[in-house]
């Protein structure tokens, strides 16, 4: 396809298209010109993109298209059951629909934390080329503890839930080009396993899953989630499939994980909550905390493996504003 020959014989129309787009009130004849040059633009839009996907003509009759779609239809306009429906059905979907990917990384970083976790515990000289004899009486004895009650609750709640939302995005962001998330989550399983060593090896494991439970089921499960995620972008440009493009797996694929990290901010935004108000809890008893943040941890499993199944076999959408333009687009 000569693209200079098919922008110089269609351009007149896409500028036309442009302006009945930009205009508030069509009379009926002008309506109806609109119709036919928004269908015609969506026609040449998918030409270009199978024949010859030029990216600059791509984004320019995209952005058209769209703009043209909003003039027929009316943009989407924000609705509480917009929301309702993104966390019944495209959020749990989109998880689920990634569920391979955060799998592995949960089951990769528990094998490898866990190992290293009863090494050290098993050999306490392993600790001392990672922390002084002074640093390990400290973390034993009162830092460890003492961490989760330094601030006060609300105070603890924006702390972690900023943090632990910082470290999940750059999880989900890094996983597109694969080694920068293995690095961070290498990083953080060192972490635990070291502490969950020196603390075990210690005497105090009661101490160290009494206080950790209770959120960090579910915090580090949403940190596999934006990992996976993340991977699983990374992987649509390598291996996009019989049936698309690269650039086309590519952009679901993000959007899709672009879904999944609006979502986890209200997901973390509970372990924050867990982790300021219920681990610190010292008038419940460790088994108590610690049987809290587990049903909270298998409600988000049971949500996502039930609802986001069901939103999947029903062949739901995860481009919610693509949904609602679909309902009433004129066809083309």
């Amino acid at each position: 396809m000569d693209l200079d020959a098919f922008v110089a014989e269609h351009n007149i129309e896409w500028r036309r298209l442009e302006e009945l787009a930009k205009r508030r009130k069509l009379g009926a004849a002008e309506a109806d010109e609109l119709v036919a040059l928004y269908q015609r633009a969506a026609t040449h839009l998918s030409l270009i993109r199978s024949r010859s996907p030029d990216p600059i003509l791509v984004a320019r009759l995209s952005r058209l298209v769209l703009s043209a779609r909003n003039a027929l239809t009316g943009a989407p306009s924000f609705s509480p059951a917009t929301v309702v429906r993104f966390f019944t059905h495209t959020f749990p979907m989109a998880v689920y629909r990634a569920w391979p990917w955060w799998c592995g990384v949960a089951t990769v970083f528990s094998l490898f934390t866990f190992a290293l976790m009863g090494y050290v515990a098993a050999n306490p000289s392993v600790a001392g080329y990672f922390l002084s004899d002074a640093q390990i009486s400290a973390l034993v004895n009162e830092e460890f503890e003492g961490y989760y009650s330094q601030y006060l609750p609300q105070n603890q709640f924006l702390r972690v839930w900023t943090h632990n939302a910082l470290l999940t995005g750059e999880c989900l962001a890094a996983g597109v080009v694969f080694f920068p998330v293995v690095y961070l989550l290498f990083q953080n399983a060192m972490n635990v396993g070291l502490i969950g060593g020196v603390m075990i090896g210690y005497g105090r494991a009661d101490t160290f899953f009494g206080l950790i439970v209770p959120h960090g089921l579910l915090e580090l499960t949403a940190v596999f989630v934006g990992a996976g995620v993340g991977l699983r972008i990374g992987w649509s440009w390598v291996a996009p499939g019989p049936l698309r493009t690269r650039g086309r797996a590519l952009a679901e694929t993000a959007m899709e994980g672009m879904l999944v990290a609006l979502g986890l901010v209200a997901v973390l935004l509970v372990s924050g909550l867990l982790e300021a108000f219920v681990t610190p809890a010292s008038m419940l008893p460790y088994i108590v905390r610690d049987f809290i943040g587990f049903v909270v941890w298998a409600a988000f499993l049971v949500y996502v493996f039930v609802l986001g199944r069901r939103a999947h076999l029903e062949g739901a959408t995860t481009a919610i504003e693509g949904e609602i333009a679909q309902e009433s687009l004129p066809a083309a």
